[in-house]
């Protein structure tokens, strides 16, 4: 089984990313977490444990893994030191200890940050995230979805590099879409936006890799 890092793994979308990586067979999820306090809650379910900081040092916490599943944010109140500065240290350190992959949970609008009103440092800071990941030479995948909802889900989503409209979709549907990512099957090196739709997201990742396999070859 690899050992998956989930970054943000306290938070709503985090915590079902855990919860997906312990059910699988594949993948031994390892929660990053910022507080002592914050440890019991997966010590208690089985789930391994990192304390690491996304303003510090973080190199203790890539130590033994295989991939990076990044999900942490600040919640708008430290965009730049945590969801810019603190991806781009977790980038760096995962490419120091040769991660397989990084997948970064980012957001629809990270491509045009001036044109998402009331949220132009946040999607600053994400498109600068994301952008330093591209450039690392790391192999990557970049999921954008919309606007995130607690509804139950039902692993189906709409998904294109560029979707060319507004939505939401559940963190549920998210959470999956990032652990399919994690696959060595699935689309490397790509960026992507989702929302909630009618295609099975195993079924609508391998139709976005296939399209990108006709454009290398075409």
């Amino acid at each position: 089984m690899e050992n998956i890092l989930v970054a943000g793994a306290n938070g709503t979308t985090g915590k079902k990313i855990v919860n997906l990586l312990k059910a699988s067979q594949y993948f031994n999820p390892i929660a990053m977490v910022r507080k002592e306090e914050q440890l019991e809650q997966f010590n208690v379910d089985g789930v391994e444990t990192v304390l690491a900081d996304l303003t510090k040092d973080l190199t203790n916490a890539v130590q033994n893994i295989d991939k990076v599943i990044f999900a942490a944010g600040s919640g708008g109140k430290n965009v730049v030191e945590v969801d810019q500065e603190g991806a781009k240290r977790l980038i760096d350190v995962s490419k120091m200890a040769d991660v397989n992959k990084f997948v970064m949970l980012s957001s629809m609008g990270a491509d045009n940050p001036e044109a998402v009103e009331g949220m132009v440092d946040y999607m600053k800071a994400k498109q600068n995230a994301d952008e330093h990941l591209r450039n690392s030479e790391l192999n990557y995948v970049i999921v954008r979805p919309g606007t995130l909802n607690n509804s139950e889900g039902n692993s189906k989503i709409e998904l294109s590099e560029k979707l060319n409209k507004e939505g939401e979709i559940s963190r549920a549907d998210v959470a999956q879409t990032l652990v399919k990512a994690l696959h060595d099957d699935a689309p490397n090196k790509t960026t992507f936006e989702i929302l909630q739709g009618e295609t099975l997201i195993g079924k609508a990742m391998n139709a976005i890799q296939i399209n990108e396999i006709n454009m290398s070859v075409n």
